[in-house]
C-alpha cells in the first residue's frame, strides 16, 4: 500500500468522500436559489494515522509536492498547492494542545479540476477524518461547516455552499434538494431502475476557474445592487421578479444584464425541474437541463467549444433526456441524464464525435450515486 511505502507501518485508518455532479441550478448556491446536486461514487480517500508528536505531513498521490509543519506553528497563509484545501479545513476544526502529529496521505478516484467538486470532497473527507481520529465528534452539518470555511475564508474561493452540503449530507439514491437561502434540504429520489448519469470530460481543466468565478459573483452582486433599487425586498439576486428585471434591463450594463437574466431564468428552471421529478417526468426534468446548458453557455458564458459539442452530441441521441456542463463551468465535465439501456450507445457516440472535432479522446463514464462520506473498514 502507497501509505506504507510513504510513511512506514502500522497501516492507517481510511475515509472517503464522494464528489458530486449539479443537475439543476447552475450558479444558483451564491445567489440564493435552489440547486439539486447528487453525490456520485467517484472521490477523495484519506489515509491517515496518528504520531508520537505534533509534526504534521501531508502527502498525495496526485502531486509530488509535500507539506510537513508542527500543529504548533501551521502556515498562516495560502501557499497555492495542493494542500490549502486539507490545511484550511484544519484550521477550522477545535485542535486542543493534546492533538496528536498526523501523517495523511490524500488520494482518490475523482479527476481534479473536471467539475465534479474535487475540492469539496478533499475538505469533507478531511473534516471527517480529523474529527474521527481526534475523537471531536463533529456531526455532519460542522463537517461541512468546516469545509466551506476552508475553502472560502484560507483558499479565497467565493463558493457558495451547494458543493460541501451535496457531499456531507448525501442519501443514497437521492438528489438534494437545497435552498440556498434558508438552507433548507429535501431528499428526492431518482430512479436509477430506470435512469442512468453519463458523465463527459471535456480535457479543458480548469486551473484559471476560481478568478473567473469570482468575476461571476461580483458580477451577480452589482446586478443585484441595480436591480434592488426597483425591489428593496430582494435580499439576494435569487429574489428578483421576472417583471422587475424585465422593467430594469436598461439600467443594467450588458454584461450584468445576461447574468441576471441567466439567475433569473435558472431559478424558474429549477423549481419546474423539481416538478417534473416529483411527478415522474423524467423527459421534462431532462429538458431543462438541455435549457440550463444554453443559458450557461450564451448568458453566463462559462461553458467552452468542447462542452458544447458534448452536450449537443448527447441529446441529439435516441434515449438521451438532457444533458449541461456541470460545476462552475470553464472546462470540466458535461453530466447528462440517459434512460437505462442507451448508455453504450452515447458513450460510443461521443468518443467518435469528440474525436473527430477536437483529435483527441474524451473519458466518458457510467457514474452512479453514492451514500456519503464514510469510514472504509479495512
Amino acid at each position: 500500500m502507497e501509505f506504507e511505502q510513504r510513511f512506514g507501518s502500522p497501516r492507517p485508518r481510511q475515509f472517503f468522500a464522494p464528489g458530486r455532479v449539479n443537475l439543476m441550478g447552475a450558479h444558483l448556491d451564491y445567489n440564493g436559489g435552489p440547486v439539486m446536486p447528487l453525490a456520485i461514487d467517484r472521490g477523495t480517500f484519506v489515509a491517515l494515522r496518528a504520531r508520537a508528536d505534533r509534526r504534521l505531513r501531508f502527502a498525495s498521490t496526485f502531486s509530488t509536492e509535500s507539506l510537513e509543519a508542527d500543529l504548533d506553528e501551521l502556515p498562516p497563509a495560502r501557499s497555492g498547492s495542493w494542500w490549502d484545501y486539507p490545511l484550511g479545513v484544519l484550521r477550522e476544526v477545535p485542535v486542543n494542545a493534546a492533538a496528536s502529529g498526523l501523517d495523511v496521505l490524500f488520494g482518490g478516484n475523482l479527476a481534479v479540476g473536471a467539475g465534479l467538486s474535487s475540492s469539496a470532497s478533499i475538505c469533507v473527507g478531511t473534516a471527517m477524518a480529523l474529527s474521527e481520529v481526534w475523537g471531536l465528534d463533529l456531526d455532519p452539518m460542522a463537517r461541512v461547516r468546516a469545509a466551506l470555511r476552508a475553502e472560502r475564508e484560507f483558499v479565497g474561493v467565493r463558493c457558495g455552499i451547494m458543493d460541501p452540503f451535496a457531499i456531507g449530507l448525501a442519501k443514497q439514491g437521492s438528489l438534494l434538494w437545497l435552498d440556498c437561502k434558508d438552507e433548507s434540504t429535501l431528499h428526492l429520489p431518482l430512479d436509477f431502475e430506470r435512469v442512468s448519469l453519463v458523465v463527459a470530460d471535456s480535457g479543458v481543466r480548469r486551473e484559471l476557474a476560481a478568478g473567473f468565478f469570482n468575476q461571476r459573483v461580483d458580477e451577480c452582486r452589482r446586478a443585484l445592487e441595480i436591480l434592488k433599487e426597483a425591489q428593496p425586498d430582494a435580499a439576494c439576486l435569487r429574489d428578483v421578479l421576472p417583471e422587475t428585471l424585465e422593467a430594469r434591463r436598461g439600467a443594467l450594463a450588458e454584461v450584468l444584464e445576461r447574468r441576471a437574466s441567466h439567475v433569473v431564468g435558472e431559478v424558474a428552471r429549477t423549481f419546474e425541474a423539481r416538478d417534473a421529478l416529483l411527478e415522474d417526468r423524467p423527459g421534462d426534468f431532462g429538458e431543462r437541463m438541455t435549457r440550463a446548458h444554453e443559458s450557461l453557455r450564451d448568458l453566463f458564458e462559462v461553458s467552452c467549444v468542447e462542452l458544447d459539442c458534448l452536450v449537443e452530441t448527447a441529446v441529439a441521441q435516441e434515449g438521451v433526456l438532457g444533458g449541461r456542463l456541470t460545476g462552475a463551468g470553464f472546462g470540466g465535465c458535461a453530466v447528462i441524464l440517459v434512460r437505462r439501456g442507451a448508455e453504450e450507445g452515447l458513450v460510443a457516440r461521443l468518443g467518435e464525435v469528440f474525436r473527430a472535432r477536437f483529435g483527441r479522446e474524451t473519458a466518458v463514464e457510467v457514474y452512479a450515486a453514492d451514500r456519503g462520506p464514510r469510514e472504509i473498514e479495512p
